[in-house]
C-alpha cells in the first residue's frame, strides 16, 4: 500500500490494504515500541542491535521474544514490494489481544541522510517516559520539538530536574571536553548510532547538566540517519569542532553494513 509519495506499509507481510479491522485500535492506541534503519543494497548498519532492540523491548512490553529471521524476512519482503534497495525503513511492533504471536508494521520510505548543517536546541523541562524503550505514542516529543522551531531553533533538547540533559526529541547527543566523547548519563534511548560510535571513539557516560554547557568545546547528534554538529544550546555557543567530526565520520564509516 502506498499512504503517501513513496511510502509502502506492510503488516504481518501483507500489504496495509488487507488491514485486519481488529487490529486499528491496537495500531491506534499507541501501546507499542520500533526500531527504524537506513537501508543501502539491501544492507544496514548494527543490524544485530536493531534486532535485539525488538526483541528485548517486545520481551519486556509483551513478555514474549520476536524472532529475527521472521523480522528480517518481513524487511526483505517490504524492500521487494517497494521496490527499493535503499531506503528508510521502521519496523514497529504491537499486540493484538489473544493474539498467538505479535503484529509487525514495515514501513519504507526514501532514504535519508542526516545533513551536517550545524544545529540548534532548546533545553525543554521533558523526559520520555520509559525512555529505554522506543516506544510509539506520546505527546511530549513532538510537542516540543516543534515549540523548539517555533522558537527559532532547530529541535529540543530534553531535560530533567536540575536541569540534566538526557538526549533530543529524536537523537542522542554527546559533547566533547577535550578529551573525551562525553554521553549524558541520564534516562535516555541508547540510539543504535550511538551504540555503534560508542565503543569507537574515546567515550566517557556522566551528568551532563545545562549549568555545565560553558565547560564543554564541542557537541554533537546522532539518530539512524546519521550525525551533525551542535552549535548552539540556548543561549551557549559552541564552535563546531571539524576535527572532532571528522573523527566521528571516519568512525563510522568503518561500521559495516550488514544483509537484511
Amino acid at each position: 500500500m502506498t499512504t503517501g509519495p513513496n511510502v509502502y506499509i506492510e503488516i504481518d507481510g501483507r500489504p496495509a490494504t488487507e488491514l485486519d479491522p481488529e487490529l486499528i485500535p491496537v495500531l491506534q492506541s499507541g501501546y507499542g515500541h520500533f526500531t527504524a534503519m537506513q537501508v543501502r543494497d539491501g544492507r544496514a548498519r548494527g543490524l544485530a542491535l536493531h534486532l535485539e532492540r525488538l526483541d528485548a523491548a517486545t520481551r519486556e512490553m509483551f513478555d514474549a521474544p520476536l524472532d529475527g529471521d521472521h523480522v528480517r524476512a518481513l524487511v526483505r519482503r517490504a524492500l521487494g514490494m517497494a521496490g527499493r534497495r535503499d531506503a528508510s525503513v521502521r519496523i514497529a511492533v504491537y499486540w493484538v489481544h489473544e493474539a498467538p504471536e505479535p503484529t509487525q508494521v514495515v514501513t519504507v520510505r526514501e532514504p535519508q541522510t542526516m545533513s551536517e548543517q550545524p544545529r540548534s536546541l532548546m533545553s525543554v523541562p521533558f523526559q520520555r517516559p520509559l525512555a529505554h524503550l522506543k516506544h510509539a505514542g506520546g505527546i511530549g516529543q513532538p510537542y516540543y520539538g516543534r515549540a523548539a522551531v517555533r522558537a527559532g531553533f532547530d529541535d529540543a533538547l530534553l531535560t530533567g530536574p536540575n536541569g540534566v540533559i538526557s538526549e533530543g526529541s529524536i537523537t542522542n547527543v554527546a559533547f566533547w571536553d577535550g578529551t573525551s566523547v562525553v554521553w549524558p548519563d541520564a534516562p535516555a534511548l541508547c540510539g543504535i548510532t550511538m551504540a555503534l560510535l560508542e565503543p569507537l571513539l574515546p567515550s566517557v557516560r556522566r551528568e551532563v547538566t545545562l549549568a555545565d554547557l560553558g565547560s564543554y568545546a564541542a557537541a554533537f547528534l546522532t539518530n539512524s540517519q546519521g550525525f551533525a554538529p551542535v552549535h548552539r544550546i540556548d543561549s551557549t555557543v559552541f564552535a563546531v569542532d571539524e576535527k572532532l567530526m571528522r573523527r566521528v565520520r571516519e568512525a563510522y564509516a568503518t561500521v559495516p553494513w550488514d544483509a537484511i
